[in-house]
């Protein structure tokens, strides 16, 4: 509560919210939601699950040069994780499960950690496939942009700068863990110049088993499993938000839902409240409207995807906590051990 990225997330997150809601008929919106058939949303949760555990799955051939663990021993611990990001600020959910896979596994936090970013970094690269592969319509549907005090946002340029940032970091850990060697000692040259003597040891130590968590990068076969998992799971999630449509009186293509899922889940990266409040809210009105779509439909059809996408995984999340004993704090809190120069076998 007083890291100043708190209070950012918050921030953005009311104006966010203050631009989705300033515009809508409240009456209207409610005659949309009192009118939408919600058993719709049973196989969309269905569907969300299955992806849940693919991400499990991929997360197994991340961690796999580091231990070899089951998807189903990942799937409550990514559960926990995502819960996590829906409850906390800043991602938090990812350093939650990082801890509890240290806590079951004896894994280290900086190598899953390691693991976990390169699963970001993916997961932006098919967010910015799924926008490309829209260009023809982008091109069309001009009003795709985001208006923020004035300041218009578009979606094209949004990709371009992303592409920039995911590819780029994509292509430093590649490096990074086809050489780590060189890496380790580009590593240490910085720690020992930039870092206090009184940290260096500890700051060396979490920096090379975060490198270990590159490990899997070095096999072009885990790299394509890491790939074609990480597309599978976005289009489940986008088959997701197909099932959710039919609840509501609108149609747009399959297609159409993959640009407002890439384009969505990029405006997620800024900084907000816990949950996405807001960030996830706007563009994908401001997709829906460049469809057509009147505003209290887009709207009600959002707002029902975002809880529909939030409280299922948020409530698992929670039952695998209590199940396991964990305590937020405990892990919120948690430190990284010692540097084992021994490595996991």
């Amino acid at each position: 509560m007083k890291r100043w990225q708190f209070w950012l997330g918050l921030l953005i997150s009311a104006l966010f919210l203050y631009l989705v809601l300033r515009k809508i008929d409240y009456f209207q919106l409610w005659q949309v939601l009192k009118a939408a058939n919600y058993w719709w949303l049973i196989p969309g949760v269905a569907v969300y699950f299955v992806a849940l555990w693919v991400r499990s799955w991929r997360w197994h051939y991340l961690l796999r040069p580091l231990k070899a663990i089951t998807t189903r021993t990942m799937f409550p611990i990514v559960t926990i994780g995502y819960a996590g990001n829906n409850i906390f600020p800043a991602r938090a959910g990812e350093v939650v499960r990082a801890v509890v896979l240290k806590r079951k596994e004896g894994v280290p936090i900086s190598a899953s950690l390691a693991t976990i970013i390169v699963e970001r970094v993916f997961d932006g690269i098919v967010m910015l496939a799924f926008v490309f592969v829209n260009l023809a319509e982008l091109t069309r549907l001009t009003s795709v942009s985001i208006d923020i005090a004035g300041i218009k946002f578009g979606i094209r340029e949004v990709a371009i700068w992303g592409s920039v940032a995911f590819f780029g970091a994509l292509a430093i850990f590649l490096v990074a863990a086809m050489f780590p060697t060189p890496t380790d000692r580009l590593v240490t040259w910085l720690v020992e110049r930039l870092a206090p003597v009184r940290i260096r040891e500890k700051t060396l130590g979490i920096s090379r088993r975060f490198l270990d968590g590159l490990e899997s990068l070095r096999s072009p076969l885990d790299v394509v499993m890491v790939f074609f998992t990480s597309v599978l799971i976005w289009l489940l999630e986008t088959v997701k938000y197909w099932f959710v449509m039919h609840a509501f009186s609108f149609s747009v293509s399959f297609f159409a839902l993959m640009l407002m899922n890439g384009v969505v889940n990029l405006a997620t990266t800024i900084p907000s409240a816990p949950g996405y409040l807001g960030t996830f809210d706007l563009p994908g009105i401001a997709v829906l409207q460049a469809y057509n779509i009147p505003r209290e439909i887009a709207a009600s059809y959002t707002f029902v995807l975002h809880f529909a996408l939030w409280f299922p995984v948020t409530a698992l999340g929670l039952y695998y906590m209590f199940r396991e004993g964990i305590k937020w704090t405990e892990t919120i809190q948690a430190k990284d051990e010692p540097a084992q120069p021994e490595g996991i076998n």
